[in-house]
């Protein structure tokens, strides 16, 4: 006779385990008693329950554990549906921490994150607005009208709840974090450059500037040859004239004195 509560525990590790999970891995995990025959009996029980035709998924035995994959049949539509589907969001540990902050104290403008958690949050908040897990919810009147944010619609649903209602306690919800972060840790992350020291990006203004600059030097027509030959002689001054100028004055020749004895032998 089978266990409904034991069927239903099994199907539910086996969904979870990201590999194929064995008989004795999932037997470490279950009260004491049940022998390895029972949850093979119990697998048994689900493969057959899952390879009717009113389900869209099966029970496979794989390198020698069990997980759940789609059936072959179902495939081409499959490909269609998951090539439409956005790419799996997966956050740093610094992405994490400001979520929630927001999530907390919504809504909340950057200046105040960063009272909370001591850091930067330009660059984190950018990421998170890329990734629509936060939005602009105005600005708050006081001096600067600083940009407040909320979170999303997909806020709720990267996290499984309903709505912020459920949001659990602050404990709670650090030690979803870190469970989060755990789990992506051997992961490759999106944007890698997402951390505490993250600096703020280059403004928009400032790009369109550079941009704006590069295009005016890019439709400045090239001077040509004769062009930069005709300024050369335009702005040369005539040989003749620089040494005109320039030479010093050549000194007069000495007058012949004339001298005693000269003058006496001409007397005579």
């Amino acid at each position: 006779m089978t266990d409904p509560n034991l069927s239903a525990l099994l199907e539910a590790i086996i969904y979870l385990a990201d590999e194929p999970i064995r008989l004795d891995q999932i037997r470490k995990t279950l009260r004491q008693g049940i022998t390895i025959e029972t949850l093979k009996h119990e697998i048994d029980l689900l493969r057959e329950k899952f390879s009717a035709p009113e389900h869209g998924i099966e029970l496979r035995e794989i390198a020698g554990g069990y997980r759940f994959s789609t059936k072959p049949e179902h495939h081409d539509a499959l490909k269609k549906f998951v090539k439409g589907m956005a790419p799996v969001t997966r956050l740093s540990l610094a992405g994490l921490e400001t979520l929630a902050v927001i999530a907390y104290r919504q809504p909340i403008t950057i200046p105040e994150i960063l009272e909370i958690r001591g850091v930067q949050a330009s660059g984190v908040i950018k990421t998170l607005l890329d990734r629509g897990l936060v939005t602009a919810a105005g600005r708050k009147e006081v001096v600067g009208r600083p940009i407040l944010y909320k979170t999303t619609r997909n806020f709720l649903v990267y996290f499984g709840l309903n709505s912020l209602d459920e949001l659990p306690s602050v404990e709670e919800f650090e030690e979803l974090i870190k469970t989060e972060h755990s789990a992506q840790a051997e992961l490759p992350l999106e944007l890698p450059n997402e951390e505490e020291t993250e600096e703020p990006e280059q403004s928009e203004d400032l790009e369109e500037l550079d941009e704006a600059a590069d295009r005016e030097e890019a439709e400045q027509p090239e001077e040509t040859d004769a062009e930069a030959e005709n300024e050369v002689e335009s702005n040369t001054e005539p040989e003749g004239a620089e040494q005109k100028d320039d030479a010093p004055a050549e000194p007069a020749e000495p007058e012949a004195d004339a001298r005693p004895e000269d003058a006496g032998a001409t007397d005579t």
